[in-house]
């Protein structure tokens, strides 16, 4: 993993939780709201920016492991997973991170190992099934 500065012209390179696929991302501040961009392939999804502090919220609210539940936008998602949460009308956007219709989920695949990246959770790295809990800001 390259660290990047998490910017368009030197973005964050990670790689999912079982180390399978390689992408990029980087926040465009720019952006209404400020924007995640995050490039797999040809492919781009956006989430809302905030997704990083709101999910290193919830996850330090539930004190313990909480399975990723990665799944497309039109895959209903586990119960008690980042990725179900990050959809829930409980959330504090009220419902979908991701902004790009059509593209909104997978929340739960590429978020995570940016948190870890930004030394906010530890995550492991299993073939599947893979949990993520917040630790504390340094």
């Amino acid at each position: 993993m390259a660290p990047g500065r998490g910017v368009e012209d030197d973005p964050w390179t990670l790689t999912t939780a079982p180390g399978t696929s390689a992408y990029t991302m980087y926040v465009d501040d720019a952006a209404t709201p400020p924007t995640i961009v995050c490039q797999v392939g040809s492919t781009t999804l956006k989430y809302d920016a905030r997704a990083i502090d709101d999910l290193h919220a919830f996850l330090l609210e539930r004190g313990d492991w909480v399975p990723l539940g990665a799944a497309d936008e039109k895959k209903p998602a586990a119960e008690g997973t980042v990725e179900a949460w990050g959809r829930s009308e409980e959330n504090p956007v009220g419902g979908w991170y991701g902004l790009r219709n059509g593209y909104r989920g997978r929340f739960g695949m590429y978020l995570p190992p940016l948190l870890e990246e930004l030394g906010l959770v530890e995550l492991t790295h299993d073939a599947r099934n893979n949990s993520v809990r917040a630790l504390p800001r340094a």
